[in-house]
């Protein structure tokens, strides 16, 4: 689950971090609003959606004067905004952050992220701020310093002030630094982020350290623990049909493809996107029914796959080991009833009574595609959606 920039700004202020002063807005109106409440004569205008690249896009832009700030917010609250991180349709700008500006001697880079291969909470920080990190990474990875986090000790002073000077932060900084850092730590820590960003972080004209943006992502499974976090959620900036799969424990993301996919299992869901690429089509979305698949979720995941305009064949792929082969052939040809299936429908299944489920599907009268493994499977159905 991802936040807006001014909600992670309240939650890194939980922690002691320093962030400019600002204020939501949801419309021109509550724009200027916001800017006279601050006072000062400098504002920054920043639309707010779960995507970097904003400034690039045309989303973030100054004002000097109170019209300015009317003329901005206008510009871009309700516009299509298209970044790097939004694909080409682009996110419409709902909601606006109204803070003051600030006087911007140095941009850094600070963010938390588990690194699988260390097994730890690490802090990654560079002198390269206000950039993609990806970028930096791929060209100068050289300024991206990193130190792996032990949980029992946390971060501590040391390995902050180390950090905090490769990266160019003065030493008269360095006990602000350690606050920024072993906060963004905490925050990590204990609202189960899978990610907490600062890009950038400014060091000021008098020494001062200001995140300047704040970005956090959250392990959707510990949401139950952070009823105020999951309060923060916003439907608009999520995928519909992600959505709608989630009210029945599906776990759907969108793709670009056109080929549909309904697994049991989320490694055979990834193995079933691999083999149908590996056959020249492409996958419409992943989609994992679990172990416990009813009628009713086979059902609804059908709907939610149709609801793609660009779908021309769906790929049903079912290890019976839980859930029992002859469950999903009967919960398939129910499902394929109730939404009227009018695109090719190939379905493989091998484990506990595949014998009884081919049986089934067979005498269905529906005119469903059999595959006796994966690599079949993946070829009929990339076929079907080709049209042959």
């Amino acid at each position: 689950m991802k936040i807006h920039e001014y909600q992670g700004k309240e939650i890194f202020r939980r922690y002691g971090m320093t962030t400019p002063r600002g204020i939501p807005a949801f419309s021109v109106d509550e724009a200027v609003k916001a800017a006279q409440t601050l006072g000062g004569p400098v504002w920054v205008v920043k639309a707010q959606i779960h995507a970097g690249g904003r400034g690039k896009g045309g989303g973030v832009k100054l004002a000097r004067s109170l019209d300015e700030v009317k003329a901005r917010a206008g510009e871009i609250l309700g516009m299509q905004l298209v970044t790097h991180q939004t694909g080409p349709a682009g996110q419409k700008v709902r909601r606006l952050l109204i803070e003051e500006g600030a006087d911007i001697k140095k941009e850094l880079y600070v963010g938390m992220v588990v690194d699988r291969a260390a097994q730890r909470v690490t802090l990654m920080a560079s002198s390269e701020g206000g950039m993609d990190i990806e970028e930096v990474a791929a060209h100068t990875p050289e300024k991206i310093h990193r130190v792996a986090i032990d949980p029992v000790t946390g971060l501590t002073d040391a390995q902050s002030d180390d950090i905090a000077r490769k990266i160019g932060i003065p030493d008269a900084s360095l006990p602000q630094a350690r606050t920024m850092f072993q906060g963004l730590y905490k925050a990590f820590d204990e609202t189960d982020a899978s990610l907490a960003e600062i890009n950038p972080l400014i060091v000021t004209g008098d020494g001062k350290l200001i995140a300047l943006d704040a970005k956090l992502n959250f392990d959707s499974n510990a949401l139950f623990r952070h009823a105020d976090i999951v309060e923060m959620r916003d439907l608009d900036e999520e995928d519909p049909a992600e959505i709608e799969a989630s009210k029945f424990d599906l776990s759907y993301i969108s793709l670009d493809g056109n080929i549909g996919c309904l697994v049991n299992g989320a490694g055979l869901a990834m193995a079933t996107m691999d083999v149908i690429k590996l056959y020249g089509g492409e996958p419409a979305n992943f989609l994992d029914v679990g172990g416990g698949a009813t009628t009713e979720k086979v059902t609804e995941a059908f709907k939610i796959m149709l609801r793609n305009p660009h779908l021309k064949a769906i790929l049903v792929n079912i290890f019976g080991g839980i859930m029992k082969c002859d469950t999903i052939a009967e919960g398939v040809i129910a499902a394929s009833k109730a939404v009227g299936l009018k695109v090719p429908l190939v379905v493989r299944m091998k484990g506990t009574n595949e014998e009884l489920g081919r049986e089934i599907l067979a005498k269905s009268g529906l005119p469903i595609i059999s595959a006796n493994n994966m690599a079949e499977a993946a070829e009929k159905v990339v076929a079907a959606a080709n049209g042959k």
